[in-house]
């Protein structure tokens, strides 16, 4: 079933509530630029073994409200914790892949992780998502500055061309069209201004303040946020662990999906 919460006036997000009566949470937050739908790998499975999941579109991706603001990762978590509360979620999972991890890393910053027992980052676009002058990971400044022109010129074309390097196994060409209509879903704008985001956030100090055990999940072909950013976040989070997946890009849900779920099941049990 589907939940729209109220966010703030004329916002709603858009939550896929799976198996609710299921005996264990796992909230998930997506990458840009798709939505909940990236994650239907775990949802065939994960209820099946007694999970409840909850797939939450940020605004202005997927089903949810699509406003010309509210694009920082401050917003994007105070939407989160809207969706939270509205769903009265305790004690829950949560798993965020890509900007979905750099938002449930502030999630657990800003809101001192707020009903979360766990929280599992995969290739977690933190702490920073660019090279910086004290952070040498990370993509250059001036790709995701092309992304951005490129999704004022040509969206569909900067979409395909995501997708070629978001993926490091062979995907069907029916797939690859699938995974470009999820980005379409999105507005235009919600797409630039969260990559134009990616330019200006830093979540050093807000790894350092997570206090639950963390699974890190990353793919060592990644092309998107490259394999140390898992790596520094393990040095960063105290209690964490880290599992490299060596067969995948970007898109370890999808390229592991056995492993992947076998994972963040074990992890969750353990």
């Amino acid at each position: 079933m589907g939940h729209y919460v109220l966010v703030e006036p004329n916002v709603k997000i858009y939550a896929e509530d799976l198996n609710p009566e299921g005996y264990k949470t796992i909230v998930f937050l997506h990458g840009w630029p798709g939505s909940h739908e990236l994650f239907e790998y775990q949802f065939n499975v994960l209820p099946k073994c007694g999970y409840r999941c909850v797939g939450i579109d940020q605004r202005g991706f997927g089903k949810s409200s699509k406003p010309w603001k509210g694009y920082n990762y401050d917003r994007l978590a105070d939407d989160v914790r809207c969706v939270v509360e509205a769903l009265k979620l305790k004690n829950f999972v949560l798993a965020g892949h890509s900007t979905g991890g750099a938002i449930a890393v502030r999630y657990m910053a800003r809101h001192n992780g707020y009903g979360v027992s766990k929280l599992v980052l995969i290739a977690a676009a933190a702490p920073s998502l660019i090279k910086r002058p004290n952070f040498p990971y990370g993509l250059e400044r001036e790709t995701v500055i092309k992304i951005i022109e490129d999704t004022y010129n040509d969206r569909p074309k900067m979409l395909e061309d995501f997708g070629n390097i978001f993926f490091f196994q062979h995907i069907t060409k029916p797939f690859s069209y699938w995974f470009l209509q999820l980005g379409l879903q999105a507005a235009s704008w919600a797409t630039a201004a969260v990559a134009n985001a990616w330019l200006h956030e830093e979540l050093f100090r807000d790894l350092q303040m997570i206090n639950v055990p963390t699974l890190i999940m990353h793919g060592i072909h990644d092309e998107v946020v490259p394999f140390q950013l898992g790596q520094v976040q393990k040095q960063y989070i105290k209690n964490s662990i880290l599992v490299p997946f060596q067969y995948s890009g970007h898109g370890l849900f999808y390229e592991e999906r056995d492993k992947f779920n076998r994972e963040l099941m074990k992890f969750i049990e353990g």
